[in-house]
C-alpha cells in the first residue's frame, strides 16, 4: 500500500544546510513529525530514522543493506528500524529483494531521482482514483 502525506511547503532548494533540508522533506512527507521553528537539527541528525535514510540510503543508494547490518551501524533496536523501513517502504522510496532468507533494502532505483519519481507515478495513480470517486460521488448526490 502506497503511503505519503502530501503538504503546501516552500521548496527548500535556496537552503544550503543539507540535514535541515533533509529534515523538512522527511516532514513534508510523513516520515517523521512535523518540524517546528524552534527544532534541533543537530538533534534529528543523530536519530536513527535520520542516519537511515540519508547515511544508508541517500548517501549510500547504490548498497543493498540487511536489516542485521542497518541495527548495527545505527545502534538501534529491530522494532524501531522496521518501523522506519516499513514508512519508506510504503512511501516507495525502498526496494527490497530476497536472498535466500534474508531481506536486503536499498534507494529504490539506486537512486534518489528515479525512486522519486516512482513516488511522484503512486501519488498521480492516487489522485486519478480520488477523481474518480469524487465524480461518483457527485453523480450520486445528483441522482439523490
Amino acid at each position: 500500500m502506497f503511503k505519503l502525506t502530501m503538504v503546501s511547503a516552500p521548496s527548500r532548494v535556496l537552503d544550503t544546510d543539507l540535514d535541515r533540508t533533509i529534515a523538512y522533506f522527511l516532514s513534508d512527507i510523513g516520515y517523521i513529525p512535523r518540524l517546528s521553528p524552534d527544532t534541533d537539527y543537530s538533534q534529528i541528525a543523530e536519530s536513527a530514522y535520520f542516519r537511515l535514510f540519508k547515511e544508508c540510503f541517500l548517501l549510500n543508494p547504490q548498497r543493498y543493506w540487511t536489516g542485521d547490518e542497518l541495527m548495527a551501524y545505527l545502534k538501534t533496536s529491530r522494532t524501531t528500524l522496521y518501523r522506519h523501513l516499513n514508512k519508506l517502504k510504503a512511501m516507495d522510496i525502498l526496494e527490497e529483494i530476497q536472498e535466500g532468507k534474508t531481506k536486503k533494502y536499498r534507494m529504490r532505483s539506486g537512486d534518489l531521482l528515479r525512486a522519486w519519481s516512482w513516488v511522484e507515478i503512486n501519488m498521480k495513480m492516487a489522485m486519478e482514483n480520488y477523481r474518480k470517486t469524487v465524480e461518483h460521488i457527485s453523480s450520486l448526490v445528483a441522482k439523490h
